[in-house]
């Protein structure tokens, strides 16, 4: 994953996928995820998603490839973590949130520990499409078959804007997760103002998966 390029968009403040509040549809549709969870939220960035899983007694596990960004949402929410160095990353800890700063194609159990299931809010469409075959193959590792995920992706016309986000259609979805149970929950319009000004509309969709 490209380090630099993320590094940059959060010095520079340029997290305009960062909502600053629960997404609405995790908001709509956690309880797919089931009771008392160990979570997986990759590429997490500072979300709220994080507290708002943990208030429903999950346990959370972020993952993260910028430093600032974890101990940003340890700051907004006003409490110090435990930080604890490790081979190739670095893992913060309060309460029942734990952000690991790496690179989620590498990262793996030793780094997370025990997973069962997942939230993916923007990080498969942050990703460009050589990348996404390899984070997915990784999110499988990670976490056990038969577990219960939550998938949001947005969709819009090839071509009509440069990602991230990127568009992520359904054909690609059900290639990415070959053999898992999937079921839509929602296929909302979604505003975009870049692809508005071009014309465009683009569609956010969630749906929930079985691994």
């Amino acid at each position: 994953m490209d380090a630099s390029f993320w590094q940059a968009r959060w010095s520079a403040g340029q997290i305009g996928f960062h909502e600053g509040h629960p997404n609405a549809l995790l908001a709509r549709f956690a309880g797919h995820l089931g009771a008392a969870r160990r979570v997986l939220v990759p590429l997490c960035g500072k979300a709220v998603d994080l507290a708002y899983l943990a208030g429903l007694g999950h346990q959370v596990v972020g993952v993260e490839l910028v430093e600032s960004a974890a101990q940003a949402f340890f700051a907004e929410h006003g409490v110090t973590p435990q930080r604890e160095p490790l081979a190739d990353a670095t893992r913060y800890h309060h309460g029942a949130i734990t952000i690991v700063v790496g690179d989620m194609l590498t990262v793996d159990a030793a780094h997370l520990g025990r997973l069962d299931a997942y939230y993916d809010r923007a990080a498969l469409i942050a990703l460009p499409p050589a990348v996404r075959a390899a984070y997915v193959a990784r999110v499988r590792a990670l976490v056990p078959p038969g577990s219960p995920g939550l998938l949001v992706t947005l969709d819009y016309p090839a071509g009509a804007m440069d990602g991230p986000p990127f568009a992520v259609g359904d054909a690609e979805i059900h290639t990415l997760y070959a053999g898992a149970e999937l079921t839509r929950l929602a296929d909302d319009e979604e505003h975009q103002p870049r692809l508005a000004a071009a014309g465009h509309v683009a569609r956010q969709r969630c749906d929930a998966l079985r691994l």
